[in-house]
């Protein structure tokens, strides 16, 4: 969606907890949704939205959280969606429909956009202790090590982790780019998340369905390749979350 003003926080008698967008058409969902509410469709020009009412409190217990993950994963399973965040919220039905015609080209457009397609996240991080192949090959790092065993002491030995934890990290960096450049171009699209020093790459990849068994081939031969430096882990088929842009209003109360 375009505009948010068919969301609201407010759990008032006819609000309804949003799960998706898809494709007029589609099966109802048979999984309870969130606090065990039955799910339903809202169609509206060739458009529908998964819903169920909500509860009072929308808070994000795991039961909710699998819940919703649980209505997504059976949408998911019969084409393409527009996955709403957790704790999604709108007035009523009336409110809904509405966005769904008045916004219904942009949406249509997101739909085809990631039609066949599922979305898988890459994340690596660092592996502590690659040392000694690390300072075979780093002049000033053999340097420094040589220093210290001639005159060991706290702040020698300081200086010595602090340059082999960035040696470390450094290589960590050059493994995930090097990963990145492959599995790029089997990817439609990629969205690069957080990282930081330990986690050092953290990339979602739009996968065409037919595409994710070589894409994740591609994964372990990099895990196999820069496993010394880098531990590498692939999450998914998930919801294409990353690669629309319906807004979400967060309901904790």
């Amino acid at each position: 969606m375009t505009a948010t003003a068919a969301l609201t926080t407010a759990g008032t008698l006819g609000t309804l907890y949003v799960y998706g967008i898809a494709p007029a058409g589609i099966r109802t969902p048979r999984a309870p949704g969130v606090a065990g509410a039955e799910v339903r469709l809202l169609t509206e020009g060739g458009l529908c939205a998964a819903v169920s009412d909500a509860p009072a409190s929308v808070r994000a217990r795991r039961r909710d959280l699998t819940a919703h993950q649980a209505v997504l994963g059976e949408l998911l399973a019969q084409g393409p969606v527009l996955p709403m965040r957790f704790a999604v919220l709108t007035p009523d039905a009336q409110a809904l429909c509405g966005q769904l015609r008045s916004d219904r080209a942009h949406l249509a457009a997101q739909l085809d956009a990631v039609r066949d397609c599922v979305e898988l996240n890459v994340k690596g991080t660092v592996v502590p202790g690659y040392f000694a192949d690390l300072v075979r090959r780093d002049e000033a790092l053999r340097a420094l090590a040589r220093r210290t065993r001639e005159r060991p002491g706290y702040e020698a030995n300081v200086r010595l982790g602090e340059a082999l934890a960035k040696g470390v990290a450094r290589e960590a960096r050059s493994a995930a780019r090097d990963v990145l450049a492959r599995l790029g171009p089997l990817a439609v699209r990629s969205v690069q998340g957080p990282v930081d020093d330990e986690q050092v790459l953290s990339t979602s990849f739009l996968v065409r369905s037919a595409d994710e068994e070589r894409f994740r081939q591609a994964v372990a031969e990099r895990a196999r390749a820069v496993g010394d430096r880098l531990t590498l882990g692939v999450t998914g088929p998930l919801p294409c979350y990353s690669f629309v842009d319906a807004p979400y209003a967060p309901a904790g109360r």
